[in-house]
């Protein structure tokens, strides 16, 4: 990249005077010749300072001022180390201490929200450990870092500062959105890109320029705790809400516009189907489906967007870790699919090539391997890439390496205009900040979200009735990892009572807890008193047999699925059911003989199958954001229309893990004493009313392996009430040089349609809907016979025959 921008640079400086002069305007030529003006002194009539100046010249102008220690200073980030920049015993930024600190500046801060490095929060450990600062302390410390790093460094390098946002800015009062999970399950792309967009504003307005987010791992493993940040288990899918979500990040240009920032792909790749469920450990997967599977978001991403930044995965693929894979970093990202940002690193990745990998030898070692694989800024510290200058000087590490790295930091500078306006405006981001824009979007992105997985008539609920509302998860608003504290949260509870209305009884009771203490933030997760639930239990039925329905909440905590960051701090799991007394709650309240109405609100999908079997409606609403407990009652009194899908298969126990539908034909033979099926499959979701779907109508029967096929689906309304359902377009290959999935998604669209209402939907299918990656590993569409199916979920489907010759 580096050879690429001097070349580039060398080409542009080496063209005509009338070009120059083009994007010169009145500015002397001679400061935008190669070499001139590269004294140390006069920053602002630097080519680099100038904005006209096209990004590839500014960034050579820069690096030939720059000393070794100064660009291995824009490769690093401060995180813990804040403390070397903050006031003794404060969380003020002291430009004395960072000059002392840091004579060379440094690249990046991680999170600026959090306390990190302040008095009393060194050593909170973990993503979501921190304590953190109000709006008006984030933006100040910003600020004052910016004006230091403008007027007292010596080249005037500004930081570049990044934020979690996987649902939501992760800070304090900042809109929290549904998890990740149940966003992708509204199968609805203008949505998201809607939510990232207030996402993108919200950290824009605090000063940083980079979000971390999103996640596009394929999520196989439901013992995995992190699998409720991933937009679950299918390529297609992850891909498109992928692009989506950089989509309303970034915008689609190069450039930052007003109120956007630069998006992070994560994590590359594999991490979604770890070994035995566990965090970071090895991805068992062949070279064929990492291209086939893993790889096609990423790809999706990278070739239809702008993305900025791409961060590797902790795990290790066929022994090789992502952080230290010059082919999957190099060879397949930049050379393959022609990614040209930033790399960077994940939270101690690249010590983690020393401390769990064991492919280095000491800190100074991974950061070799680390840098010469492509890896551009380690976060959050940087403390194996401190290491590199003297590196450099010893012969260790080569300087065009260096160079590589630091240009690419620089070149998102630019692009983020850092250098023209590194400030942020504290009044503006308390206005725009958890609005009542970002709310009623919150409320809306909650109420597509809502999945209604079973139903036997229980609802919608009826008024008038004494509803018992019980659980551990009814009186608690829960929002699932990398989340703050929003400046309003909805439990079930309180919309239930807010929705009833007039004639409605609310009853509550506790039912059982779930865990001990509710910090997510905690290393030791410690399961609650079951003598105490026992008690609770018996409560729970004296309420509930006065009641007319029980809406009964269960599922997770933040505790008990989580991302397990440490071995001290897990979050992965050996089974699937619901933990603690769930189960037996569940078992007495339905010994009442009252109706009961399951709400699961959880991060993981819902392998129940005792309650799957015996509830009387199940509905699925995962980690429903800030408003969810508005929008799970307005489903459950059918204030609105369900019309989420599942975006993953959910197993009925944890020995049919991987469970997925696009599996290959020789899956699912049998077992001794269980069902093969799944509890439900990728794509399933109910509604009150009820939709028909027609066979598909392909526009040609047979096309060229060059060709697109039109395929058109009529979806009628044929019930008493609008609604939204999800037309699905699956392909199978019938026979191929190599094993193919027995269907693939190629194609959805979520619509809305009227009682009696008929729509024919249109989906264009290309090459790319067929290629794959034949015996030879040459990725081809091959001649044959195409199943091209429509439905409302993978099993439910309609199919006509296409030809490929």
């Amino acid at each position: 990249m580096a050879d690429r921008i001097h070349k580039t640079a060398r080409d542009q400086t080496a063209g005509t005077r009338r070009d120059i002069l083009r994007w010169g305007g009145g500015v002397s030529l001679l400061a935008f010749l190669p070499g001139a003006g590269l004294s140390t002194t006069g920053k602002a009539a630097a080519v680099y300072r100038d904005p006209r100046a096209p990004v590839d010249l500014r960034v050579r102008d820069l690096m030939a001022r720059m000393t070794l220690e100064e660009k291995v200073a824009q490769t690093i980030a401060l995180w813990g180390t804040k403390a070397g920049v903050m006031r003794d015993g404060g969380l003020d930024f002291d430009p004395a201490k960072a000059q002392t600190a840091y004579p060379n500046g440094f690249g990046q801060v991680t999170r600026p929200s959090d306390r990190r490095g302040g008095p009393e929060v060194a050593e909170v450990a973990g993503g979501t450990g921190a304590r953190w600062r109000g709006t008006a302390s984030t933006v100040a410390f910003v600020n004052a870092v910016q004006k230091w790093a403008r007027d007292d460094t010596r080249l005037g390098i500004p930081v570049l500062f990044h934020e979690e946002a996987l649902h939501g800015y992760m800070a304090p009062d900042a809109t929290s959105f549904p998890q990740a999970i149940a966003l992708a399950g509204s199968f609805d792309r203008d949505l998201m890109r809607r939510v990232q967009s207030v996402i993108g504003r919200e950290v824009r307005a605090h000063g940083s320029h980079l979000a971390l987010s999103p996640v596009v791992d394929i999520a196989r493993d439901p013992r995995w705790g992190r699998i409720e940040e991933t937009f679950g288990e299918d390529p297609y899918l992850c891909g498109e809400m992928g692009v989506a979500a950089v989509e309303g990040l970034q915008g689609d240009s190069a450039t930052l516009g007003e109120g956007k920032v630069f998006a992070t792909l994560k994590h590359m790749t594999g991490h979604g189907q770890p070994q035995a469920g566990n965090n970071i450990a090895p991805a068992p997967i062949a070279l064929r489906e990492l291209h086939e599977s893993f790889f096609p978001p990423f790809r999706a991403v990278v070739e239809r967007t702008k993305i900025a930044a791409v961060m590797p995965s902790y795990n290790e693929i066929d022994g090789v870790p992502s952080h230290a894979n010059r082919w999957l970093l190099g060879e397949t990202l930049r050379s393959d699919w022609g990614f040209d940002g930033v790399v960077v690193s994940d939270y101690g990745a690249v010590e983690e090539l020393e401390r769990i990998h064991h492919v280095a030898v000491d800190r100074q070692a991974a950061a070799r391997l680390a840098l010469a694989a492509g890896v551009d800024s380690e976060l959050p510290d940087g403390t194996a890439f401190r290491t590199l200058a003297d590196q450099v000087r010893r012969g260790k590490v080569a300087q065009a390496d260096v160079d590589r790295a630091c240009a690419r930091i620089l070149k998102l500078k630019f692009r983020a205009g850092l250098f023209e306006q590194p400030f942020a405006d504290a009044k503006a981001a308390a206005r725009l900040t958890g609005n009542a824009e970002a709310r009623a979007l919150a409320l809306e992105a909650a109420r597509k979200s809502v999945c209604l997985l079973t139903n036997n008539g229980a609802l919608p609920l009826a008024a008038g009735k004494r509803i018992a509302v019980i659980g551990p998860n009814a009186a608690v608003a829960r929002l699932g990892g990398y989340s703050s504290e929003p400046r309003r949260t909805v439990s079930l509870l309180e919309g239930m009572r807010a929705v009833a209305g007039a004639g409605t009884t609310i009853l509550h009771a506790q039912g059982v807890f779930i865990t001990s203490a509710e910090n997510r933030s905690d290393d030791a997760v410690v399961l609650a008193d079951p003598a105490r639930n026992r008690a609770l239990i018996a409560e729970a039925v004296t309420l509930a047999q006065t009641a007319d329905v029980v809406v009964l909440a269960i599922g997770d905590t933040e505790q008990t699925s989580r991302e397990g960051f440490a071995a001290n701090h897990l979050g992965d799991r050996t089974e699937l059911d619901l933990v603690g007394e769930q189960n037996a709650l569940f078992d007495a309240l339905k010994a009442t003989g009252k109706p009961v109405v399951v709400a699961a609100i959880n991060g993981r999908p819902p392998s129940w199958p005792d309650v799957v079997k015996r509830a009387d409606a199940l509905l699925e609403c995962w980690y429903g954001g800030q408003e969810g407990g508005t929008a799970m009652a307005e489903a459950l009194f059918g204030r609105i229309n369900p019309g989420a899908k599942l975006p993953v298969t959910v197993v009925r126990e944890v020995g049919q893990v991987p469970l997925y539908y696009n599996a290959k034909p020789s899956v699912g033979r049998g077992y001794l004493f269980a069902e093969t099926a799944p509890l439900f499959p990728f794509g399933h979701g109910l509604s009150y009313t009820k939709f028909e779907i027609g066979a598909p109508v392909l526009s040609a029967p047979r096309i060229g392996n060059a060709g697109s096929v039109t395929v058109s689906v009529e979806v009628a309304n044929v019930g008493a009430r609008a609604g939204d359902e999800v037309v699905q377009v699956y392909v199978h290959d019938r026979v191929a040089s190599v094993a193919r999935p027995v269907r693939e998604l190629k194609g959805f669209e979520r619509v809305t349609l009227a009682p009696g209402e008929r729509r024919t939907v249109k989906f264009v299918l290309g090459p790319e809907a067929f290629r794959f990656f034949d015996i030879d590993m040459r990725e081809v569409v091959e001649p044959g016979l195409f199943d091209i199916a429509v439905g409302n979920s993978s099993v439910a489907l309609k199919t006509a025959t296409l030809e490929i010759a």
